[in-house]
């Protein structure tokens, strides 16, 4: 478990102030866009505005953790107990003094602080929306608040996974789950950008044929399942197990201990037992998440394939382009010897694409089975 004495409270006030402060440069640009437009249309705003600054930080997450940063500040919610690496000058150059590379350096510990407020702008633009929706809820608006209100809920959950990756030490299991959780509020807050656009509009979602449906969900279910993958290959530090594509270290089944590497309560680059995790067990965990790409990627190439010619093409072609990203960005990551650059963006094509298809699942429906004509004549008959 973490130390105790890891998290330190008494900045809370000093960052929730900057949080405020990062957030209100978002909330007066949509004020002063929509200053004539209705509260809704404003809402609407919001949500979307969110929902781009999320998918952001999101982002920043991933170079965060790829540069090493996570651990850039070792407590929590401050830096050695301060609001910014400036006031903990002492107590970095001292770590610096003794690791030069880290994991404490000045430059990480900005990279985390960074992090941080901006995690606390979004929840400050969270907070906004469901008091705001429910307050418009109240005037009569067509928006129900229960997502906003859960979504604000979801976010307190993210910021106490946020401290315990620091805390437990870039535990992978944990990392894991709060990358997870970032992809969980991307798509709750598509969900109600989603929703006002059909308030907006007047309609529900749009009717496609249930065989589309069906592939829309399937994508959708296997999508989570490969991201959880590449977030414990990413978190594990098993990217560069295999550098060779097709093939992993010149074999098409290079050894492997699926039992060691899917071990999920364990310390980063331990096992259970507190032993070096072996290479092999890596190798499992980076071709897991290849052998399973295969798979998602037909799987969500035929949902997007089978919605282009309806209401939803624009989003198939979405779909399909971000499809071809991920392909590309996940090869450079092996070829390529996981730069930077890559890293970040496949981690943001796997973000758009969860914001793609919960947005496509949001939008659409299924159309009814038809009913059969016997069985209609004798509803007439009688």
């Amino acid at each position: 478990m973490a130390d105790a004495s890891l998290y330190d409270f008494s900045p809370v006030l000093r960052l929730a102030l900057l949080g405020i402060a990062v957030a209100s440069g978002p909330l007066a640009w949509v004020w002063l866009r929509n200053k004539q437009a209705a509260p809704a249309q404003r809402l609407a705003a919001l949500t979307l505005l969110t929902l781009f600054l999320t998918f952001d930080l999101v982002l920043f997450g991933a170079f965060t953790r790829l540069t090493d940063s996570g651990l850039g500040c070792p407590d929590w919610p401050g830096c050695y107990g301060n609001a910014s690496p400036t006031g903990a000058i002492a107590q970095i150059r001292a770590e610096e003094a003794r690791l030069p590379t880290g994991p404490v350096t000045h430059g990480k510990a900005w990279v985390e602080m960074v992090h941080r407020y901006l995690a606390t702008g979004v929840g400050v633009l969270i907070t906004t929306l469901a008091i705001a929706t429910w307050l418009q809820r109240k005037r009569g608006g067509a928006v129900q608040p229960r997502w906003p209100a859960f979504t604000l809920a979801w976010v307190c959950v993210q910021g106490a996974f946020g401290a315990l990756t620091v805390t437990m030490k870039l535990f992978p299991a944990i990392v894991t789950m709060h990358l997870l959780g970032g992809m969980v509020l991307l798509a709750l807050l598509a969900m109600q950008a989603v929703a006002y656009r059909q308030a907006q509009r007047g309609t529900g979602a749009f009717v496609i044929p249930a065989a589309a449906r069906h592939w829309l969900v399937g994508a959708y279910v296997l999508l989570w399942l490969q991201v959880a993958l590449g977030g414990w290959v990413s978190t594990n530090y098993a990217v560069l197990a295999c550098s060779t594509f097709p093939q992993c270290q010149g074999s098409w089944w290079p050894a492997m201990d699926f039992r060691q590497g899917f071990e999920l309560w364990r310390g980063l680059g331990l096992t259970g037992a507190g032993e070096t995790i072996h290479f092999a067990a890596l190798t499992a965990i980076h071709y897991a998440h290849r052998l399973a790409a295969y798979g998602v990627f037909v799987v969500i190439g035929i949902a997007a394939w089978r919605l282009r010619a309806g209401p939803l093409h624009r989003g198939a072609r979405a779909i399909g382009a971000l499809l071809a990203w991920q392909f590309a960005t996940g090869l450079s990551n092996v070829v390529l010897g996981w730069p930077l650059v890559a890293a970040v963006a496949h981690t943001g094509g796997a973000a758009a694409l969860v914001v793609a298809l919960t947005w496509a699942l949001r939008e659409s429906r299924a159309e009814p089975a038809a009913v059969p004509r016997s069985a209609g004549a004798r509803e007439v008959s009688a």
